[in-house]
């Protein structure tokens, strides 16, 4: 590429190309202002879509234009790393179906990593010190809407980043700069008619206009929520303990995609489609050690167990009741309540005649024990 006597032209393509040689997919910049439809996210917190993320409430005006956060910035530099998981196998009832993101190394760690690298470099090549910050979701920053500005794609009607080369499987950083680079043009929205992540979505959390309910999203009550899932969303968790990728993996633009490159990006193996009974008897420390390398760990094992309750009332599976029975006399009763529910699914006729004669016992022994209120309900209702 030929830059002429454009000493910032220049300067951003080799920024560019180093930002490549450390490893990023995607490279793209956008220009220091408030990205296209920033005020759609005001009216968003106003009609408490966010649920209970109550962080998204604080500094919005700063979250919405990057020259708050630094001041004198000039330019966003946007990069992208590619997740896409070599198979994309799904569970069966019975299994533990995992968000592909809570398979692999905690891509923050790793995206940080490298964006420091790319500074200490831009420092070198400009021979002074610079101002610019280091953001990946550890800063008020609009991170999809900069990214599609960008040009590394565009917000679907997921509200995922969809890019032509990667898809949806885009894990997003920010390096906000105090240089006047210029920026890069928009890539143009591509959804055209296609609604399959909104059809496929469970509660319909996705509004089909690029909109998305996010206090009825399975992803949000999983990973997010610290309470109980709410009896009208358990059915639809099925058998997803940790997050939901259902509208990601129908994306037809993720055919595209290449699996990731990064080791550290590969999803485990030790993760991948066990049997949700596998995982009833985890202990804390081996909660820890378990999720220790991926940022699914920030959920806990009280929430964990919580969602897996609900997974294995969902799984049909008679080996689930022992499982569930067991998670009855956990101390914490957000889980024992989770469990309650999944004993009471178990007295449906589609379970085993074995399978609804051991839940009973199992409510029965927890009705005589329980005195937790929450609890208390959930026993009622499973035994009506």
């Amino acid at each position: 590429m030929i830059h002429g006597n454009n000493p910032e032209l220049k300067l951003k393509e080799a920024l560019r190309a180093q930002a490549y040689l450390l490893g990023f997919d995607a490279v793209g910049f956008a220009p220091a202002r408030p990205p296209p439809g920033v005020e759609h996210f005001s009216r968003w917190l106003d009609q408490g879509r966010h649920g209970s993320m109550v962080w998204l409430e604080k500094n919005s005006d700063i979250r919405k234009d990057p020259r708050r956060l630094l001041p004198g910035c000039g330019v966003v530099m946007v990069v992208g790393l590619n997740y896409r998981p070599v198979r994309e196998a799904w569970a069966e009832p019975e299994q533990m179906d995992l968000a592909a993101f809570c398979r692999i190394d905690d891509y923050h760690l790793m995206i940080k990593e490298k964006l420091q690298r790319l500074a200490a470099w831009l420092e070198r090549r400009c021979g002074r010190t610079l101002p610019g910050r280091v953001c990946v979701d550890s800063a008020p920053v609009m991170e999809k809407p900069l990214a599609a500005v960008a040009g590394l794609g565009w917000q679907g009607k997921n509200t995922l980043l969809i890019s032509r080369q990667w898809g949806g499987w885009l894990f997003l950083g920010d390096y906000l700069l105090p240089l006047d680079l210029p920026p890069d043009s928009p890539s143009g929205y591509h959804c055209g008619t296609c609604r399959r992540c909104c059809d496929i979505c469970p509660t319909r959390a996705l509004d089909g206009l690029g909109g998305m309910d996010a206090s009825r999203c399975i992803s949000y009550w999983t990973l997010e929520a610290k309470g109980p899932i709410p009896w009208e969303y358990r059915v639809h968790v099925g058998n997803r303990v940790l997050g939901c990728d259902l509208c990601l993996r129908v994306c037809p633009w993720n055919r595209f995609a290449r699996p990731a490159r990064e080791n550290a990006l590969i999803p485990r193996e030790d993760l991948g489609n066990r049997p949700l009974t596998d995982f009833a008897t985890l202990t804390e420390g081996e909660f820890r050690t378990l999720f220790h390398h991926s940022s699914a760990k920030r959920v806990g094992r009280m929430r964990f167990l919580r969602n897996l309750a609900i997974a294995l009332g969902n799984s049909g599976a008679g080996e689930a009741v022992l499982a569930l029975a067991r998670l009855a006399t956990e101390p914490e009763a957000l889980i024992r309540g989770a469990a309650i529910w999944g004993l009471g699914r178990a007295l449906q006729p589609s379970w085993s005649r074995e399978a609804q004669e051991r839940a009973d016992l199992a409510l029965a022994r927890s009705a005589r024990e329980e005195r937790h209120p929450m609890v208390l309900e959930e026993i009622a209702q499973a035994r009506r």
